[in-house]
């Protein structure tokens, strides 16, 4: 059996930049799947990535993308694509993410690696929330990483009761907030 991970990088305290992470922590509480999918909080974990790229069969990563590009605009690649892109490389955990990709592609076991990126508005700005226009983009960015398992293989079912994104952020402003204190994060 194939093993899928959904990694969400990126740093909650930059304001769009936490998109990742909130996207895979919604997709985490929000659906469920046909087959077993690990949901990893990748924050900025950079190369210690390489750990996941090997053990796993495939691979998607849910980031900003710096590309010259209208705010909120999302783009699929799958690593080959993204390796050159030297444009991708803005933030450190890009560079990171991109570099650990070229080391794997060097080695012999890498996983089929697809990086769903939003182009973000605001991720200087210390803050934990989103913009109004990632805000805006948010369900499509969702969207795109659940049709992706799709054609992977993988079917999804959206649970009955949603757990809002507003409260998703909240969680990350307010750690005590119960809802986290009853499940453990992988």
């Amino acid at each position: 059996m194939e093993k899928i991970a959904i990694i969400g990088a990126g740093t909650v305290i930059y304001q769009d930049e936490g998109v990742g992470v909130f996207a895979s922590r919604y997709i985490e509480e929000n659906y469920t799947f046909d087959k077993d999918v690990t949901m990893v909080d990748g924050g900025v974990l950079g190369f210690q990535l390489m750990t996941y790229y090997q053990e796993f069969d495939k691979i998607i990563i849910l980031d900003t993308i710096t590309m010259d590009d209208k705010v909120g605009s999302i783009y699929n690649l799958p690593s080959d694509e993204l390796l050159g892109l030297g444009s991708y490389k803005q933030t450190a955990h890009e560079v990171e993410i991109v570099e650990m990709l070229e080391i794997c592609s060097l080695l012999e076991r890498m996983a089929e690696v697809n990086i769903i990126g939003i182009v973000p508005k605001d991720i200087e700005t210390v803050g934990v929330g989103l913009t109004n226009e990632i805000k805006e983009n948010f369900f499509i960015f969702v969207d795109t990483a659940i049709n992706q398992l799709l054609r992977m293989g993988i079917s999804s079912t959206k649970n009955e009761l949603e757990f809002p994104l507003e409260e998703i952020i909240l969680n990350y402003k307010e750690p005590r907030a119960p809802r986290f204190e009853e499940k453990i994060w992988q």
